[in-house]
């Protein structure tokens, strides 16, 4: 398995605790049927998969992810009036679950960690009920744009996409999953795709916080000077042409992401 290029500081956990259905799995919310199973893959801290609970109730929601401790975390954060979720240790290539046991299997911004994703979907279709819907959402770095042009954002972006690949991963992940869909053996696959726009000077405070403090203090930092290919003045220099970018007036900042359903035959 490659490296998680984030891993989870707390200005990660903070992205990922902010996502919802609405803002992140919007593309699978009229597939979601109360009453369904549903496996999320890669569910970090679980936020994500407890708005997941919410809408499938009385349906079961197992969340796994391959870190322990934020396995753990999720187990302790889960609100104590949604019971209908559940937190296991598991690695996305061999998940022990039974052939055909979820109505669903969705991943969020996990494929583009992995240095096999089409084995990651053919095990996810593994898992999922002949019928069932497998739902993956990913950004592409690559992609992304912004305003007021930076070098140094450009050179966050060029930085970022190169310790990604170094860590086994692909950070263009969004435009690629049709064609790892196609090669999983989904069917009926659905593409699609949508953003995230942080324009406002509240999104943009924490946007571009998040960021200045990844670039700091995250494995993604960590990962950046063990390959040598930044130094820690460059990174700090990095960091504040983030924080430079949060208080323009005209900041504005996009991410696409790259959304596929398919379906298990």
């Amino acid at each position: 398995m490659a490296r998680y290029t984030h891993g989870h500081h707390d200005s990660v956990l903070r992205s990922h605790r902010w996502r919802t259905v609405e803002n992140s799995a919007a593309y699978l919310a009229p597939r979601i049927a109360p009453g369904a199973t549903l496996l999320d893959v890669g569910c970090g801290p679980g936020t994500l998969s407890v708005d997941l609970a919410r809408r499938t109730s009385p349906g079961r929601v197992v969340g796994i992810d391959v870190a322990e401790s934020i396995v753990d975390r999720a187990r302790r954060d889960t609100p104590g009036n949604v019971r209908n979720v559940e937190f296991r240790t598991a690695d996305v290539y061999e998940m022990d679950f039974d052939a055909d046991t979820f109505d669903v299997v969705h991943a969020h911004q996990v494929l583009q960690h992995l240095d096999d994703p089409i084995a990651a979907l053919v095990e996810m279709r593994r898992v999922c009920k002949p019928g069932g819907i497998i739902a993956v959402r990913d950004a592409d770095y690559a992609a992304m744009t912004w305003a007021p042009l930076d070098g140094r954002l450009e050179r966050w972006l060029e930085l970022y996409r190169s310790v990604a690949i170094a860590n086994g991963g692909q950070p263009d992940a969004g435009r690629f999953l049709l064609g790892w869909a196609i090669r999983a053996n989904l069917a009926n696959i659905e593409p699609s795709a949508s953003v995230w726009c942080f324009a406002t000077p509240k999104q943009r405070e924490w946007w571009g916080g998040l960021w200045s403090e990844r670039i700091r203090k995250s494995a993604f930092a960590d990962s950046a000077l063990a390959h040598g290919m930044a130094s820690k003045d460059e990174l700090d220099d990095l960091a504040e042409g983030w924080l430079d970018w949060a208080r323009s007036d005209n900041g504005w900042f996009a991410v696409l992401h790259g959304e596929i359903i398919g379906s298990v035959r």
